[in-house]
């Protein structure tokens, strides 16, 4: 099997067990490789036939720094479902069919060696719930005590209406491009970090599916989508992690 590699990437996040560990961020490495097959992007030279390097490296970034996971096993184990999940319906990438992923912690014992946790995991391992909304469908990746890491497909000429929470932290990075957030065109890559109160919206006016990496934390509660009037929170965005 071909295998895209990335190494050493360095994220900064809260994980741990300890209590220290649950409000002081530490350094993650992470080391992962992507099994497919290259021989259609080969032929096509386009990344949407293949994996775009610089997209996966900031999703899985976003997805350590905002579920401040309890084990490296948690993470490694979503960040695999993550990966080996079929693309978005609004996402153009190949099928991963294959995981080898590692994790380190190398501050943990401080300098007296590197804790660390690889698996590998296959295509078949990866079962995804998926829910029907008004507005799409979600794909439910992940769920822990903590955090829920979901996928939001907003179908053509749909709408997520304003809305806030009151409970739920949450994040959200744009995963294609075309959408409407704030009423505002956003580019793929944009991270926005809704605060509690913070009213916010999504338009598709394209003809395709557009797609929403989502962390919520805790994992998604029903009764904390307030829906709203009026007119949308001035929240700034974060610059495209990709272009």
């Amino acid at each position: 099997m071909d295998h895209i590699e990335l190494t050493g990437l360095s994220v900064e996040c809260v994980v741990g067990v300890y209590p220290r560990e649950r409000v002081q961020p530490q350094r993650l490495r992470l080391d992962v490789a992507l099994g497919f097959d290259t021989e259609p992007a080969a032929r096509k030279e386009g990344l949407s036939a293949s994996v775009d390097y610089a997209a996966v490296a900031a999703q899985l970034g976003f997805l350590l720094r905002h579920c401040e996971f309890r084990m490296l096993e948690t993470a490694a184990h979503a960040l695999a479902r993550y990966l080996l999940a079929p693309p978005a319906l609004g996402e153009g990438r190949a099928q991963i069919d294959h995981v080898r992923l590692r994790l380190s912690k190398p501050g943990a014992l401080g300098g007296n060696g590197v804790p660390s946790l690889e698996i590998e995991r296959e295509r078949a391992w990866v079962t995804l719930a998926q829910e029907h909304k008004p507005f799409g469908v979600v794909d439910v990746i992940h769920e822990t005590r903590d955090a829920g890491i979901y996928r939001l497909n907003v179908a053509p000429h749909a709408s997520i209406p304003l809305h806030l929470h009151d409970s739920m932290r949450e994040a959200e990075l744009l995963l294609s491009d075309g959408l409407l957030c704030q009423r505002q065109p956003v580019s793929a890559g944009t991270l926005y970090r809704w605060p509690l109160g913070a009213a916010h919206c999504y338009d598709n006016p394209t003809d395709r599916y557009q797609t929403i990496l989502c962390v919520d934390c805790p994992r998604f509660l029903e009764a904390d989508e307030i829906v709203v009037q009026g007119e949308p929170a001035q929240v700034v965005p974060e610059a495209p992690a990709w272009s």
